[in-house]
């Protein structure tokens, strides 16, 4: 059994209501409408927590409600969390069912800052797969492959023309852990974006359906930058100045295209084979 308001008060938790600023400012950062400058998140439960925990992340703040922290597991975890912040709180059930996402919550909620990454410290290795999103606009989309470049083992994914907040809930959550851990650069421009892989010997792949060149029948085996576009515009104008090679997946049926997330998918795991694992 649990004694969990005694572990609370050892720890030095103190008691706050709906109306505090810490949960106004949760309520902003789920909402997504407020600014948010410090790139902070909302992790809730057990495996988000965790995965702060592990990958040593920034801890604003910790939220925990005793009513629903049941188990040794969560009560270890916020041992350790609280370990990592001076500002831990106590809310009641009602208070935490406001701010709470899941349907059966495990008491426990950080407020967590992604990891802060400056692309000047950013070293390619040989043979790198870098996914470029560019102008994507929905958040399970981008968190989505996020995830599979993680699974891929692409060495990072970049961000251009962002529509999207990194912070997002939808974004968190369609990563798994994905955004923790996967190197993400953001960049202001395709310029900006296009100078930095041509800097680094990338050789620019455009996803794009008018290719007469298939994605397996290219042999990659060097720097490869795999650039997909929007949902609704596709890759921007821009990218199509320079240098660049254009590579489609064939679509044997009536459809005329993927989801990005998809295409992207089928992209970077085979970049990743050839490059990687031969």
């Amino acid at each position: 059994m649990v004694d969990i308001e005694r572990l609370l008060n050892e720890l030095n938790f103190r008691p706050i209501g709906e109306q505090n600023g810490i949960i106004k400012r949760i309520k902003g950062v789920l909402s997504n409408t407020k600014p948010n400058p410090q790139k902070l998140f909302v992790a809730e439960g057990i495996w988000l927590a965790s995965m702060c925990l592990k990958f040593g992340m920034h801890i604003e703040c910790l939220i925990v409600c005793p009513e629903y922290v049941r188990t040794p597991e969560v009560a270890e975890l916020i041992k350790n969390l609280a370990a990592k912040t001076a500002d831990r709180f106590t809310v009641s059930a009602k208070t935490y069912e406001k701010i709470s996402e899941k349907g059966q919550p495990d008491g426990i909620m950080a407020l967590a800052a992604l990891p802060r990454r400056d692309i000047a410290d950013f070293v390619p290795p040989k043979k790198s797969v870098i996914l470029v999103i560019d102008g994507v606009e929905i958040p399970g989309n981008a968190g989505t492959m996020l995830r599979m470049a993680d699974g891929a083992g692409a060495d990072a994914v970049f961000f251009c023309n962002r529509k999207v907040r990194m912070t997002h809930p939808k974004l968190i959550k369609s990563s798994q852990g994905a955004i923790l851990t996967v190197p993400v650069f953001e960049f202001e421009s395709v310029a900006e974006c296009r100078a930095w892989l041509e800097k680094h010997g990338f050789v620019i792949y455009l996803a794009d359906t008018r290719a007469e060149h298939f994605y397996y029948d290219e042999p990659f085996g060097k720097n490869t930058a795999l650039v997909v576009g929007s949902e609704r515009y596709g890759i921007a104008r821009e990218w199509y100045g320079g240098k660049y090679e254009m590579i489609a997946i064939p679509m044997l049926g009536k459809c005329d295209s993927l989801n990005v997330g998809v295409a992207a998918t089928v992209l970077t795991y085979e970049a990743c084979i050839k490059n990687k694992l031969k």
